[in-house]
């Protein structure tokens, strides 16, 4: 008998690909994985057939399964993109949200925010993934939330650069990042779009130039200031 059933298999290759455990681009041996697992392959391949299709894993007939890389032009495009997706779903919020859903974004920011202050790269990606995943699930549109869901992959994976501060000036940085959390949160429950997407805009920035240097330490030439100028665009 199977030990992890599909669903607890597929939680964890998830978390173990956002926290970067398995690596972009690692090999994903399908023997080792069905040992370490306790699952027979063929549920085994339903579950990385399932992550292929989520962005997570790359399979191909003749070399197996990967963990989705991040190559230049695969991060240049996420840094132009986004952004856009990010301040559009934040100004949704404002409009769509349910309560339920503000006091679910309340408990993972207190969540985000214990982790961040701890200097738990993973866990702190990991929170700040939940934080956002909820915002999208607030904006209720299902076009911008499959982009945020795809983006979010390797938003999470890069973001443990910003969370490992490295000197004072960093951890500065990592608490302007909570702070911003909690701006945001008050703009969606007073439904102010117009200052969710400066939030948004100043929440990323904040964060940019580090997870930049996860590709390469010379920032990237993306411009997002832009933005600021189309807060009503889709």
């Amino acid at each position: 008998m199977d030990r992890y059933t599909k669903l607890a298999c597929l939680t964890d290759l998830r978390r173990r690909i956002l926290s970067t455990d398995l690596k972009p681009g690692y090999d994903l041996d399908e023997a080792g994985l069905s040992e370490y697992y306790s699952m027979s392959r063929t549920p085994l391949r339903e579950v990385l057939q399932r992550l292929q299709g989520e962005g997570y894993v790359v399979m191909s007939e003749n070399r197996g399964a990967k963990v989705a890389s991040m190559d230049i032009d695969v991060l240049r495009t996420f840094f132009q993109t986004a952004p856009m997706v990010y301040a559009n779903i934040g100004r949704l919020a404002c409009e769509n949200h349910t309560a339920t859903q503000l006091d679910d974004l309340k408990q993972a920011q207190m969540t985000f925010s214990k982790a961040a202050k701890s200097s738990d790269a993973a866990e702190a990606a990991l929170a700040n993934h939940k934080f956002h995943a909820i915002i999208g699930d607030m904006a209720s549109n299902t076009y911008l939330l499959a982009s945020l869901a795809r983006l979010q992959i390797d938003h999470t994976r890069m973001s443990q650069t910003f969370y490992r501060p490295a000197a004072p000036a960093e951890t500065m940085l990592v608490l302007k990042a909570i702070e911003q959390h909690d701006a945001m949160i008050a703009a969606i429950e007073a439904g102010e779009g117009a200052l969710a997407i400066d939030l948004t805009l100043q929440h990323w920035d904040l964060s940019r130039d580090r997870m930049e240097r996860y590709v390469r330490p010379d920032p990237l030439p993306v411009d997002v200031i832009s933005l600021k100028d189309h807060r009503n665009a889709i």
